[in-house]
């Protein structure tokens, strides 16, 4: 699982400030510019060697979470379902409130019932804050969270994170900015 596409492009990142927070802009957590299809399969294989699939769906966060998923469900032959930042009003929907290093929103989670069996699939995880307040509706509704699987890990919490949300987090490459610029460690 060397990654070495993806290491490679994370590099050439650009890094804007929002308020005290350094965001990292790259084709998988923002699809700016465009989404490398070599740098997709790369992420896409290496999750499916390191997640469990014992599960019903596949579970995504809205909007950058799902090429992921896309790939994940076509390898896996697994089912997705998106989280999505839009209220429908249907039967059964959930509301969750994300907070993050930049902002506060609400997802909506719908499609999902109790017993269902998930591993859920992210782009980054920062603050945990969206990671978070996902897992805590998930456990509400009595679904059961099987694996999470997350691309880039920009953050020196992740044991405290996953203390807080109380299972491990699958990532794949752990990044930092500093001075500006990306750096993989």
């Amino acid at each position: 699982m060397a990654l070495e596409a993806l290491k490679a492009s994370l590099a050439d990142s650009p890094v804007v400030r929002r308020g005290d927070y350094d965001y990292l802009v790259h084709p998988i957590t923002d699809g700016i510019p465009s989404i490398d299809p070599v740098i997709l399969r790369e992420i896409t294989d290496a999750m499916a060697e390191i997640g469990n699939f014992d599960c019903d769906l596949i579970t995504t966060i809205e909007a950058l979470g799902i090429p992921l998923a896309t790939c994940l469900s076509l390898k896996t032959g697994k089912p997705f379902n998106i989280v999505r930042k839009k209220m429908y009003g249907l039967p059964g929907e959930v509301s969750v409130t994300q907070v993050t290093g930049y902002s506060r929103s609400a997802l909506f989670i719908n499609g999902l019932k109790a017993g269902d069996r998930v591993v859920v699939v992210d782009d980054v995880v920062s603050t945990g804050g969206t990671l978070w307040a996902l897992v805590e509706a998930l456990k509400s509704m009595q679904v059961k969270i099987v694996d999470i699987l997350v691309v880039l890990e920009k953050t020196d919490k992740k044991a405290e994170i996953e203390r807080k949300i109380g299972m491990p987090i699958k990532t794949l490459v752990k990044v930092d900015v500093v001075n500006g610029k990306v750096v993989v460690l």
